[in-house]
């Protein structure tokens, strides 16, 4: 007779839900590594628009390697990279009544030099990235095929980057239909969701720019459809949204990147560590704790 050894027991099923929010994604990374030092590793991560780029690269491989890698990435950044071509093109572009004012050339450098699997298919993690279908005003999620498409439309910002059109989708970012994707995470079996939200409307971030405006119209609708989608979430699903830290700098400034990680490690860490002495936390760690114990 063939001795068939009992499955390991696993933990909590763990969904990353990764917002929008521009150049304040970066404070995502520091959110990354807090969870990553906790060795608190994703079952499935869900990402739009720049919080797709991100969670590709930890669903690529959920490592501190890569969350170093990621930082380095975001480090590199300046605003003429992200958004190339200069004042004159913007203006030629929005004369010559183009679909877009800035080429997406500069986010396809980034892609291209960023450490990310080819295919969904080749990711560690799965990972489900969200666009916005402008012919149908739907949500087009990803979660199969090439991954740089993908993450091109969903960083396509309407009318400032042009819409990526894959068969008879014309895609731009998830952003437009969700900025914080939590119902995505529902999709399958999940006992807990860290939502690493950075698309906070009410700070003093001033407006500078069109792309000021934009990302600021899309942070207030988030507001309604994150307050609906907080109501699917059933009460014996565990929900830990991680504080950024205050980011009031214009859209096209990326200075001061590594002060934003560092703070926003500290805050998620805190916020962690007060998830973990609520009460009604407290009595699901013991029940995962004695879940564990039996093997």
């Amino acid at each position: 007779m063939t001795k068939v050894s009992p499955a390991r027991p696993r933990g909590p099923r763990t969904a990353f839900v990764l917002s929008g929010g521009g150049n304040q994604g970066v404070s995502q990374v520091g959110m990354l590594r807090a969870l990553v030092e906790r060795a608190i590793e994703p079952d499935v991560i869900i990402g739009t628009s720049v919080g797709a780029l991100n969670g590709a690269v930890v669903a690529t491989s959920p490592v501190p390697a890569q969350i170093d890698h990621l930082e380095d990435v975001w480090r590199g950044l300046t605003g003429d990279r992200v958004f190339p071509g200069g004042a004159w093109r913007r203006a030629w572009n929005l004369v010559r009544r183009d679909d877009h004012i800035i080429s997406n050339e500069g986010v396809q450098s980034i892609l291209s030099g960023t450490l990310i699997a080819e295919t969904f298919g080749d990711l560690a993690v799965p990972l489900r990235v969200v666009a916005a279908d402008l012919e149908s005003g739907t949500e087009y999620v990803f979660g199969s095929g090439p991954l740089r498409p993908a993450l091109l439309a969903s960083t396509a910002l309407p009318g400032i980057f042009p819409p990526v059109r894959l068969g008879e989708a014309v895609l731009v970012d998830g952003a437009v239909v969700n900025l914080v994707p939590i119902s995505h995470a529902l999709a399958g079996p999940v006992d807990r969701i860290f939502v690493l939200d950075v698309s906070d409307p009410m700070g003093d971030r001033p407006l500078r720019s069109p792309l000021d405006v934009v990302v600021r119209a899309m942070a207030i609708s988030r507001d309604q459809r994150f307050d609906l989608e907080l109501q699917w979430v059933p009460d014996d699903v565990e929900l830990v949204v991680l504080p950024p830290p205050a980011d009031n700098r214009d859209f096209f400034d990326f200075s001061g990147g590594k002060d934003l990680i560092d703070e926003a490690t500290k805050l998620a860490h805190r916020a962690l560590d007060d998830h973990e002495l609520r009460p009604d936390r407290q009595r699901r760690r013991r029940w995962w704790k004695r879940f564990l114990d039996l093997d």
